[in-house]
């Protein structure tokens, strides 16, 4: 009973994140230490399904002929969301937090 009541209030105190794109969870992912963001990490949909990620690839070849695309990412700190850009679809994924689930 006590380890049901830790789970519980563990699952109380997490914030989950949607990518409004396409619904999956969003990945706690750390924040390049050199970039300018300032904070530790972001959520970010690393669904290689997503339409967002999927148009991106073409969008950025008609716009800038780049061989990249993005993924959605969201600030908890200030509440801003935007583009994440990648190169290759394991862009980013060894930064992906992985939570603990005991």
């Amino acid at each position: 009973m006590q380890i049901l009541l830790k789970i519980n209030f563990i699952l109380e105190k997490q914030e989950i994140y949607r990518c409004p794109h396409c619904g999956t969870v969003l990945k706690k992912w750390l924040c390049p230490q050199d970039s300018s963001w300032g904070i530790e990490f972001q959520f970010v949909c690393f669904n290689d399904l997503c339409k967002y990620y999927v148009d991106g690839w073409d969008w950025m070849k008609k716009q800038y002929n780049s061989k990249s695309s993005y993924r959605y990412r969201f600030n908890p700190v200030n509440n801003e969301f935007g583009p994440l850009p990648v190169w290759t679809e394991n862009t980013f994924r060894s930064q992906i937090i992985e939570e603990d689930k005991s």
